[in-house]
This record gives structure tokens, C-alpha cells and sequence, in this order.
């Protein structure tokens, strides 16, 4: 017997037949799924779609007239086509079936009702073949206009369109929503009656009625508001539960002395730290030194130290006998990494600490040496990749775990080498992707967050530039022509492509959405894709242009062995090689400070953050850094934009803003939205910051008082049914 009228199959509500439909429509299981299932936006009766606006090739749900309907007979085969034209008054779309005569007994013209299907193109006009349809009650329709209250009133109803498929109509989840809310038994509040009453939010069970069943507009822009703040109320609970019940746990104090290896290093140091990375140091002694587990995200621009405030807490671990484990996203990263670590540390420190390298491409004998090296404990630093949480690799003492660029990694992967510490290791998390604050709260409430905005001394500024080959196909020529002048100056320059062949993506990369309209689309085949530019296309490319002829050019791409790459890598490093022709391989962390020019290929394939990191790739020495973002996207689309914003600015902040309000929610909340069912339904990161600011501080209020949630038991099951078991693993893990 569930706990809650919500956790009750759909099954057992609505009948095998449509429950099966629905989840293999939405991923839909359960009463509290179809209840979240929530409309897209409404209509009425009265109104008509704007037709001559609809995009092709996209499913929509409209509200039309019928205008007209004929039948003709089909000239290459038997039988006939019913051409049925709906109107808006000012656009025109023709509805056709093939061999449905019958249907000209419902399809009359004057009739209005709701149409579903994809946008089709017939010798210039817009068609929807064999569409679903729910036409209006015309009894209604006949008086709506001449007085009577009824009618009036269904006239103005909002009729809620739902999202739908290709085999589910908006009107067939919309009764299937009304079943369960005339058969839905009470419902307990998550949100106790006091901060209601305050925030004058409505119960949960009017609130569903009201955004499902609205008499007025008011009514479901009241259900919304209630439910939105449900839903933030719930998350925040889960994420100050999670932060609390992290803090109950045992951890091993790392502390540094006064004259230890740490302040050895800190006085070797050629430079000063910065202002902001003395700050975070500091805040991550505090923590290491604290008898509970360290949680801590540091974020930063790219170059702003965070490598150095990492390997400061490395050092303090390593003065208490620990060891520290360095995730790196990619095999390029980590052997940099590796080497970046074993220069700052110097001949000596390098020595007693034995930096140790572990990745999947090893040789058995290097491997071989590198597991006992770790597993006896003489590699106080371990840096690697996936390989490092194999079953296979024993820690003799793990007392940090550092993971460089959060958001490549899954949440088990990183769960998994957490938990190869005897006691809970302390954690630290880089990003150079800046995240804004109500991103933070949202995802990353159970860690504390450190910034570090601030840039060394002596960093050039880096000119970024679009080139709009869709305005300007010729300005490609110039983008090698000053690629090449960078070069004859005794610079080097990256050229990065979206894919390593025609076929092929680089390994662990995920496209970037295709953002489209905001029309009413589930489902729809988008046209295609123009191919992208690949590595091998455009190493081939340059070898047959004059202006670059003479020059060093070699790829770099997962596909290539690691020992390959790291030979591109040092000879690219060591100024051997002119241009790299390179996919997102060299996205972050990889640092050769005499590479000037940033050339990213197909640039709105690639995201906000992503251009951001590329673009960080320059600059990193005595030379001004240029960076061509080269794109074929139209000025008026949303992939156009991405790139013009990531070249108006350099303020990794405002565009980690930029990109959450381009971007859907599930892209930029990562792995704590993990399957259908975690997915935020009515809050906005983008828009609801205030609102997930007053969440938290009520939620923190509950749990306070009643840290299990004993007295709130409705709280504890929405937090287990909102997030389930894999959500709350995804919080432990971020």
C-alpha cells in the first residue's frame, strides 16, 4: 500500500492500457508523475492560432475554424484524400486524410476545436497529415455569444495544453489528469500550514485542481505559485539534509606545521598569491583541520590559481601522512597536470612526495609500478583519470580528493573514489565554469562555495571576435591568413573542431542542444545539421592552403593513444609544433603560454562555458590572446547568440548568467537531475532566485527544529518520491 495517494500507480488508477501510454510516451509511473505532468500553456475557445507562424517540421497543438472541406479522389492509386482548411482569420492550414470520408460528418465548416500534429510543407502550403483533433462542444459554441452565463463561462475557460507526443494528444492527458483528480484521495501539505499561511499560498490539492482545472487565469497563475515554491521548499529540504547528515561524519584532521613542507613551499613561491586565492586558502585550512568532512566547490576563472590553491591542501594532507587524489577529465589534462605539479613542487618536495600518474592507456609495467607506488602510500600526490576509482587501485591513506572540472564526471565516479578513503576524505571540487548563485543553491546547497574572481598579475586581455561566415562565407581566408601572421611572429595557435571526423564526436563529449522556437514541439525532427568541421577535414584543408604551407600542423583527439597525445602535447609545449588542430581534448587545464590565437571551427556547436574555457586556452603568457569564434549560424538564431555573447565579455560570471537563461535547466543542473522524474517541473534557476532564497531559509527553519523530519512526515516521502534514491546519491556526490 503506497504512503501517499501520489506514489499509486497509474496502472491501477487509469487502466494498463493508457498507463502504458503514458510512460512510454513521458516516462510517466506513477498518480504524482501525471499530477507534475504539468500544461505547457493554455488556450480558449474563443481565441485562433497565429497559422501563418507555425515552423515546419514541428508538432504543435493549435486552436483553428474550420474553413472548408472537400474530397477528391487520388490519381496514382484507389481511394480518396479529405482536404479539411482551418483558418485564423488571417493564415490558412490544410488538414488532410487519406481514405476518412467520414470524418466531413464532424469536420464542418464553422466548427472550432483543438488540431495536433506536424507541420507539413504541400506545394508551398502548410499541411498537418492525419492530425488528432477534440473539436468544441458546438451546443456552447451556438449561445456563447448571445447571454447565457454557462456558456459564457466555458467561452472564457483556459483550456490547458499539455506536452505531447506523437502518439499522445494534449486532450488525452488532460482526461487523463481529470480521472485522477476526481478519484484523488486527500492529500498531505509538504509545506506546513504556518509558512502557507504567511507566504497566503494555497493547500497542494486545490493547487493541483486549480493548474489543471482553471475556471480563470488567476487560478492556475495561483496553483503555480504555490506548487513552484513546493518544489523549491522539497529541494532545498533535501539538500540541507544531505549538507547535515555529511557533517555527521567522522573525518581524519590534516593540519600543517608551522615550518613543514607547506610553508616551504609557499616561501619558494616566485610570485604572490593573490588576494582571493589567500582567501580560499585559508577557508580550506579551516576545513581541512576540522574533525568533519570537508565539502567545499571552488570556482574561478580560468587561470585565477585554483591548480594552486589545490596543491597547497595537497601539501597540508601530505604533512599528516595522507595521500591526495587528482580526477582529471581527460588523459591530456592529467599528464599536465602531473607535470605542472611536479615543476611548481620543485626537485626536492617533488621527491618525498612522489607525484604518481594513473591513467587507462598505461603499459602493465607503468601501471604495475603505479598501483604499489599508491597502495604503500610513497605517492603522497596521485593524479588521474576514470582509472583511478578501478577496483584494482588501494589508497594506503586517502585524506583528499580533489576533482578537477566537476561537470565531466558522473556522480558514481566520483562517489567511487571517495570511498576509497579508510575514513571520509575530505573533498574539493574545481570548476573554471563560473556558476551562478542560484545555480549554486540549487545543485551544490549541501557544499560550501568558495570564488575566486580575481587574475594574476601580468595576465594579457584576450580580443575575442565572431566570424559570420552565414553573412560573410569569404572572412574564412582571413582567419588563416592571421593565424599565419601569429605564427610567422614566433606564436602558435589552436584550432579546434567540433568533431574528430565526419562520423565521429570526441570520446565523452555530448552535443550541445539545438535550441529551436519556444512553439508547442515534443517529439519534432528538426532539419538537418550541416556537418561539422572535424579534424581530419581541416587538417586536410590546411595542408593544401598556400599561407600556412612551411608550418608544423598535427592533431590532437581521444582517438589517439596516450602516449601519442602526450607526445603532441610536450612537442606543442616544447614550440615544436606551429598549429594544433585539436577537438575539446585541450579544453581545460592545458596551459602553453606562448599560444596566442583560439580558433574554435563551427562555434555554435559548442556552449557558453565550453567557448569560455577554449577561449582560456591564450593569453596565458607575455602575449595578447585573440580568439575567432567562426560560425555558420544565422544573426537571428539562439546558437548565434551563444557565441556573440561569449565575445562581448570576458567575465566568466556574466556568462555563466548568459547561458542559464539560453539554456534548459536539465543542461546546466547536471547530474542532481538525474531521469525524468528528477527533472525541475515549474522552477526556473534563471528566474527564481528569490524564491529559492526564501525556500531555503524556511527549509532550514524545519529541519532545525526537527532534523529527521519525524513531525514532517509528508516532507520526508516528497523528498524520497521528488529526487528518489539515485537523486539523493546525486547530492551526496556533487
Amino acid at each position: 500500500m503506497p504512503d501517499s495517494p501520489l506514489d499509486a500507480s497509474l496502472a491501477g488508477a487509469l487502466g494498463g492500457r493508457t498507463a502504458t501510454a503514458l510512460q512510454k510516451a513521458f516516462g510517466l509511473r506513477t498518480v504524482g508523475d501525471l499530477l507534475t505532468h504539468f500544461p505547457r500553456r493554455y488556450a480558449r475557445r474563443g481565441e485562433l492560432t497565429a497559422l501563418d507562424q507555425l515552423p515546419l517540421g514541428e508538432a504543435v497543438t493549435i486552436v483553428a475554424q474550420v474553413l472548408d472541406v472537400r474530397e477528391r479522389t487520388m490519381r496514382a492509386r484507389r481511394g480518396s484524400i479529405l482536404e479539411v482548411r482551418i483558418g485564423d482569420g488571417q493564415g490558412i492550414l490544410t488538414l488532410t486524410f487519406f481514405n476518412q470520408a467520414w470524418r466531413a460528418r464532424d469536420l464542418v465548416p464553422g466548427a472550432r476545436g483543438i488540431f495536433a500534429g506536424k507541420v507539413g510543407d504541400y506545394r508551398g502550403l502548410r499541411q498537418l497529415a492525419h492530425p488528432d483533433y477534440e473539436l468544441f462542444d458546438a451546443s456552447h459554441e451556438a449561445v456563447a455569444g448571445v447571454g447565457d452565463a454557462e456558456a459564457q463561462k466555458w467561452a472564457r475557460q483556459p483550456i490547458p495544453i499539455y506536452p505531447a507526443s506523437a502518439s499522445v494528444a494534449s486532450w488525452q492527458v488532460q482526461k487523463s489528469v481529470e480521472v485522477l483528480l476526481d478519484g484523488l484521495p486527500p492529500i498531505d501539505d509538504v509545506v506546513p500550514a504556518s509558512v502557507r499561511a504567511e507566504l497566503e499560498l494555497m493547500p497542494v490539492a486545490e493547487a493541483y485542481e486549480r493548474i489543471h482545472r482553471p475556471e480563470t487565469d488567476r487560478d492556475h497563475l495561483r496553483a503555480r505559485d504555490a506548487l513552484r515554491f513546493d518544489e523549491a521548499f522539497v529541494l532545498q529540504s533535501a539538500l540541507l539534509q544531505q549538507r547535515a547528515l555529511v557533517r555527521r561524519s567522522a573525518a581524519t584532521p590534516r593540519r600543517a606545521a608551522p615550518d613543514g613542507m607547506l610553508a616551504a613551499f609557499d616561501a619558494a613561491l616566485p610570485f604572490d598569491r593573490t588576494g582571493d586565492q589567500r582567501l580560499v586558502g585559508d577557508e580550506i585550512t579551516r576545513d581541512l583541520e576540522a574533525d568533519v568532512p570537508m565539502n567545499r566547490l571552488v570556482q574561478g576563472e580560468v587561470g585565477s590559481g585554483k591548480t594552486l590553491v589545490a596543491l597547497r591542501a595537497m601539501l597540508a594532507v601530505a604533512e599528516s601522512g595522507g595521500q591526495s587524489a587528482l580526477l582529471a577529465p581527460t588523459e591530456v589534462l592529467a599528464s599536465q597536470h602531473l607535470r605542472s605539479i611536479t615543476a611548481t613542487l620543485g626537485p626536492d618536495l617533488a621527491a618525498r612526495l612522489r607525484p604518481t600518474l594513473l591513467t587507462g592507456q598505461m603499459t602493465t609495467a607503468q601501471r604495475k609500478k603505479a598501483l604499489l607506488s599508491i597502495v604503500s602510500g610513497q605517492a603522497h600526490i596521485v593524479v588521474g583519470t576514470h582509472a583511478l576509482i578501478s577496483e584494482t587501485v588501494g589508497f594506503f591513506d586517502l585524506g583528499l580528493v580533489v576533482v578537477d572540472e566537476q561537470h565531466r564526471f558522473g556522480v558514481e565516479q566520483r562517489e567511487a573514489l571517495r570511498k576509497k578513503g579508510a575514513t571520509p576524505p575530505h573533498v574539493l571540487v574545481l570548476t573554471a565554469t563560473p556558476i551562478p548563485r542560484t545555480v549554486a543553491m540549487t545543485v551544490f546547497g549541501d557544499l560550501d562555495i568558495s570564488t575566486i574572481a580575481e587574475l594574476p598579475k601580468g595576465r594579457r586581455p584576450i580580443e575575442s571576435f565572431v566570424v559570420p561566415l552565414a553573412d560573410h562565407p569569404g572572412w574564412v581566408d582571413r582567419v588563416w591568413q592571421r593565424s599565419a601572421e601569429e605564427i610567422r611572429a614566433g606564436r602558435q595557435v589552436f584550432v579546434v573542431c567540433p568533431a574528430i571526423d565526419a562520423a565521429t564526436s570526441e570520446p565523452g563529449d555530448e552535443a550541445e542542444p539545438v535550441s529551436g522556437s519556444d512553439a508547442e514541439t515534443d517529439g519534432a525532427e528538426r532539419p538537418a545539421a550541416p556537418p561539422r568541421a572535424s579534424v581530419e577535414a581541416v587538417l586536410a584543408l590546411t595542408a593544401s592552403l598556400p599561407v600556412l604551407e612551411g608550418l608544423v600542423i598535427e592533431p590532437l583527439h581521444g582517438r589517439m593513444s596516450s602516449d601519442e597525445k602526450d607526445d603532441v602535447m610536450r612537442r606543442f609545449a616544447a614550440g615544436a609544433i606551429d598549429m594544433l588542430i585539436a577537438t575539446t581534448v585541450i579544453e581545460v587545464g592545458v596551459d602553453v603560454p606562448n599560444a596566442s590565437t583560439m580558433v574554435v571551427l563551427d562555434a555554435d556547436r559548442f556552449g557558453v562555458s565550453q567557448l569560455h574555457q577554449l577561449r582560456g586556452r591564450v593569453g596565458r603568457g607575455g602575449h595578447a590572446g585573440l580568439c575567432l569564434l567562426v560560425t555558420s549560424a544565422p544573426s537571428d538564431t539562439v546558437a548565434r547568440e551563444r557565441v556573440d555573447a561569449v565575445a562581448s565579455t570576458l567575465d566568466g560570471f556574466e556568462l555563466a548568467q548568459v547561458d542559464l537563461d539560453l539554456r534548459r535547466e536539465g543542461d546546466v543542473l547536471g547530474d542532481l537531475q538525474s531521469g525524468g522524474r528528477s527533472s525541475l517541473r515549474l522552477l526556473r534557476v534563471a528566474r527564481d532566485g528569490d524564491l529559492i532564497g526564501l525556500a531555503r531559509e524556511h527549509a532550514s527553519e524545519v529541519l532545525d527544529a526537527d532534523p529527521r523530519l519525524l513531525d514532517h512526515p509528508a516532507l520526508a516521502a516528497a523528498i524520497a518520491r521528488r529526487l528518489d534514491d539515485r537523486g539523493r546519491e546525486a547530492m551526496g556526490k556533487n
